[in-house]
């Protein structure tokens, strides 16, 4: 794991983001920064890679639209993008990083992308999820 878990908790302390749950182990956090409208976010050491993931909402019956418009919106994405999980039914936001020249500013670049994107895009993505 080269210490990559603990160079990610370093981090996200010191962007202060309050870490829900945590398993060294798998080297998987779970974080949270309320006041800034992320809860739930998923970041995880997965050798060469880290994955930072928040699932949105669940897709409803009109999913063409939907679709569209997500993919429409994922240009102006800084960094990660609209996606599904493996059962197409769960939309998720989720960006990767190199682990191995993985430093503070570019984790707070891609956290960032994702504050900006909700705050944005909230009330777009709500009527999205009913």
């Amino acid at each position: 794991m080269d210490n990559y878990y603990l160079k990610v908790k370093e981090y996200l302390l010191e962007l202060e983001y309050n870490i829900v749950s945590e398993n060294e182990q798998e080297a998987v956090f779970l974080i949270e920064k309320e006041d800034e409208g992320i809860t739930n976010v998923l970041v995880a050491c997965n050798e060469p890679i880290l994955i930072i993931e928040s699932h949105l909402f669940d897709l409803k019956e009109e999913k063409c639209e939907v679709m569209k418009r997500l993919l429409q919106i994922n240009r102006d994405i800084v960094h990660g993008a609209f996606s599904l999980d493996d059962t197409g039914k769960k939309v998720i936001f989720r960006d990767t990083l190199q682990l191995e020249n993985l430093d503070l500013n570019e984790l707070q670049g891609s956290l960032y992308s994702l504050i900006l994107l909700l705050s944005e895009y909230r009330n777009e993505l709500i009527k999205m999820s009913k």
